[in-house]
């Protein structure tokens, strides 16, 4: 059986997230997701707007999802030793270089491949597009039968 590996924040769930991850199940037998804890969340890119345990819930329930696991604050590569996936599947806006990830896993003792995932180019494929598409139609829709 091969294990595939995906991880992110998975903050305001869309269709980008929904490729990532089909795609990664594509790559194995079973698909475990590690979501980004709060602290993490904060301390990588903003303040997340969804609290962890609902993430957690949500990209659980997701069809390609065999397992959603909470990630751990410190050593990111403590959770890799605890999943022991074959294969790490990176989204392809992740900011991580697959060939130094693949030899700090190596010099771990982990053979793990890290495959980088296409990009999906459906409009709303952001979370922060998103937010952005929402603050646009709030600013327009509150200033709409003013003159």
């Amino acid at each position: 059986m091969k294990r595939v590996m995906a991880s992110g924040v998975f903050d305001i769930l869309h269709t980008g997230h929904v490729h990532y991850l089909s795609e990664a199940k594509k790559l194995g037998d079973e698909l475990v997701v590690v979501v980004a804890t709060d602290a993490t969340v904060r301390r990588r890119k903003h303040e997340p707007i969804t609290p962890e345990k609902m993430r957690l819930e949500l990209v659980n329930s997701l069809k390609p999802v065999d397992r959603a696991v909470l990630g751990k604050e410190g050593d990111k590569y403590r959770i890799v030793a605890e999943i022991q996936p074959d294969i790490i599947a990176l989204g392809y806006d992740q900011t991580f270089d697959e060939k130094v990830l693949e030899e700090e896993l190596a010099q771990r003792g982990m053979n793990i491949k890290v495959v980088r995932l296409s990009c999906y180019s459906e409009d709303l494929n952001g979370t922060r597009k998103i937010i952005r598409r929402i603050i646009e139609w709030h600013t327009s829709s509150c200033h709409e039968g003013e003159t």
